[in-house]
């Protein structure tokens, strides 16, 4: 009786070039949205008044990344770690492995990863979150498209709903008028507003400083993962459920006919760009009031935000060139997207953090967005050479052997010789 083939693995089967390509954007495009978090005071990153100077370029620069970029890469970059986690589930069931094992395994470890980049590299760090949301999102791996679309709608809608809750809450704190108000106003004003003076000071020099000084900051100031995971987990579970419904239909793999991602990308988009711009609007016309900042930045954007990441997904599929110098250098990115994640983090606090070139709060918010293409070039010309000789990107090997308790092969196997 002939033996059967053995089922594919993970380096067997063909990739989906478009979800590297897809990846590869997100990575390059997250930069961009962190950038505030990178180089100015934590407050900054919703509210040019907080710091980073609030004159016609840095409000024109803070509204062009609002409208095009904020939450839209992070819902991107979560829409393929939703796709990327059922890949690598599928796949290993289909090599007779447990994919809850593999799985969870995998979120183990990349919980490790995430803490030791928040705390010792970065604050804004998504890794740990990724892993706990991850960790839930396994129970839903076994619905078919619909019914993953369906869960991923509910979430976004809780989420909406928890969100306007804590607004409304905003809005009663607003009259300052009792201790607790003035409390809840005041917490608010940390990531939102103008907090205390004093408070930046101590940012400043914290990050100004020494590595130690700024490992310090950050386990005194920052929350946990868990607090973390309660205030933004439902939204990012939404994410990760429809990354997943737009795998499992199709839509991410470039199955669909080209005219419905036209038609997708076009309509998306607009309603989300539309969306931001009445919300950006609104905001600059309160005067960047911390209840409107709350309002246009976490509430009422959640829809546009997920518009947003079915757009691009669109938008970036019809520009697919299989072969073009473009399409194999952003999917190699994406291939590596790990390693250009934290890469980016240990490069960018080195422009920034004390430890290295200490820029941080002495730049203008128009003047950071300079550096995100300077990194992009480094992208782009490192991952695909390094890709065509190794199997995987440095990060990515590190994450699979720790994963799988052994060392994995990483130098790709020499052609065979010509007979």
């Amino acid at each position: 009786m002939p033996t059967p083939p053995a089922p594919p693995s993970l380096e067997t089967t063909e990739r989906y070039q478009s979800l590297d390509v897809i990846r590869g954007v997100a990575v390059m495009g997250i930069l961009v949205a962190n950038m505030p978090g990178f180089a100015l005071p934590a407050p900054a990153y919703f509210s040019p008044l907080a710091w980073g100077g609030h004159g016609p370029a840095e409000l024109t620069a803070w509204f062009a990344t609002f409208v095009l970029i904020e939450g839209k890469m992070r819902a991107l970059f979560t829409f393929l770690f939703g796709a990327s986690m059922l890949l690598v589930i599928e796949r290993a069931e289909a090599s007779g492995r447990s994919g809850a094992a593999i799985h969870l395994t995998r979120m183990a470890v990349l919980l490790m990863i995430g803490l030791a980049h928040r705390y010792l590299v970065w604050w804004g760090d998504i890794l740990g979150h990724y892993a706990l949301v991850g960790t839930i999102a396994y129970l839903f791996t076994r619905l078919d498209a619909r019914k993953l679309l369906a869960a991923g709608l509910v979430a976004l809608a809780a989420t909406l709903a928890l969100n306007a809750l804590t607004w409304s809450g905003l809005l009663w704190a607003g009259a300052r008028s009792t201790p607790a108000q003035i409390d809840v106003w005041n917490n608010f004003a940390w990531a939102f507003g103008v907090p205390p003076g004093d408070w930046i000071d101590g940012e400043l020099a914290a990050l100004r400083g020494g590595w130690l000084e700024q490992v310090q900051w950050r386990w005194r100031y920052l929350e946990s993962e868990l607090s973390f995971l309660k205030t933004v987990g439902i939204e990012t579970l939404a994410a990760m459920l429809l990354g997943m419904a737009a795998f499992r239909s199709g839509f991410l793999t470039a199955e669909w006919p080209r005219e419905r991602y036209r038609q997708c990308a076009f309509w998306a988009l607009a309603a989300s760009f539309a969306g931001y711009i009445v919300l950006g609007i609104t905001t600059l016309s309160h005067g960047f009031d911390p209840r409107w900042v709350f309002f246009g930045s976490i509430v009422a954007s959640v829809p546009f935000r997920v518009a947003a990441a079915a757009g691009y997904s669109a938008l970036i599929i019809l520009a697919l060139r299989p072969g073009g110098w473009l399409t194999e250098r952003v999917a190699a990115v994406g291939r590596a997207a790990f390693t250009n994640y934290l890469g980016t983090s240990l490069i960018v606090t080195a422009i920034f953090y004390g430890w290295g070139l200490g820029l941080f709060g002495s730049v203008t918010r128009a003047q950071i967005y300079i550096v995100p293409p300077l990194v992009w070039v480094l992208m782009l010309g490192w991952s695909k050479p390094w890709l065509d000789r190794y199997r995987y990107g440095p990060a990515e090997w590190f994450w699979r052997s720790l994963s799988r308790g052994r060392i994995e092969a990483l130098r790709r196997p020499a052609p065979a010789a010509p007979l």
